[in-house]
C-alpha cells in the first residue's frame, strides 16, 4: 500500500493521534520532500514497538543521542515502504534476525519533537519527526547486538516498566498509549 494511503487510512486511537494525523497529512501536502531528511523542518520516521511472543516484554535500545531507553526506528530517507524501514532499523539496531509484524498497518501515529543535537560531529537543528510506528514480534532468546554508533545497550524489559526506563516525558506518553492500545487489542 502507498505510504500516504497507509497514513490516510489509519484510524486514530485518541484525540492526540487525530490531531497529529491532520498535521501529518498537511505536511505531506505542504512539503514534497517530507519523506527525506532534506526537509530540515519535519520528516517521516518509522519505528518498531517490539514485543515478545507472550507480549509481556518489550525490546529497547539505549539511544546515544537522547541518553534514554527507547524503541528502535529511523528516518524513511526516501523509502516509501515504512514497515520495511521499521524492520530494517530494528534489525540494524539490535541484531535481531527473525521478526514478524503483528500487522502491516500502522499501530501508532505521533509528531515527535527533536531537540538540536550533534550527530557525526555536525549540528542538527531542532525539528519534528512525523512518526509512524508498527507493532512487531521478535524472539526474546535471539542474541542481541549493540549498534555502537547509535546505541550503548539493547535489552528486553517488562512491558509494564517501559515508561520507567524512558527519561523523555513526551516519549513516556507515547509508550503508555501504545501499551494501553496493545492491552486493549489483546483482550479482544
Amino acid at each position: 500500500m502507498n505510504w500516504i494511503n497507509l497514513i490516510t487510512k489509519y484510524t486514530p486511537y485518541n484525540e492526540q493521534e487525530k490531531k497529529d494525523k491532520e498535521i501529518i497529512l498537511s505536511c505531506i501536502t505542504m512539503f514534497d520532500d517530507v519523506l527525506s531528511r532534506n526537509n530540515a523542518i519535519t520528516h517521516i520516521t518509522s519505528s518498531a514497538f517490539v514485543v515478545n511472543k507472550t507480549k509481556d516484554k518489550v525490546l529497547v535500545v539505549h539511544h546515544n543521542i537522547y541518553n534514554s531507553w527507547s524503541w528502535t526506528g529511523g528516518h524513511a530517507d526516501g523509502e516509501e515502504d515504512l514497515l520495511a524501514v521499521a524492520i530494517k532499523e530494528l534489525k540494524e539496531e539490535t541484531g535481531i534476525k527473525s521478526v514478524q509484524p503483528i500487522s502491516s498497518q500502522i499501530f501508532a501515529l505521533d509528531i515527535l519533537p527533536v531537540l538540536g543535537h550533534i550527530k557525526q560531529e555536525k549540528y542538527v537543528s531542532a525539528h519534528l519527526h512525523l512518526s509512524v510506528a508498527f507493532l512487531i514480534e521478535a524472539d526474546e532468546n535471539e542474541v542481541l547486538i549493540v549498534k555502537e554508533d547509535e546505541n550503548s545497550d539493547v535489552k528486553w524489559i517488562p512491558i509494564d516498566e517501559m515508561t520507567l526506563y524512558s527519561n523523555e516525558p513526551h516519549m513516556q506518553k507515547v509508550y503508555a498509549k501504545i501499551i494501553s492500545k496493545l492491552k486493549k487489542r489483546e483482550k479482544m
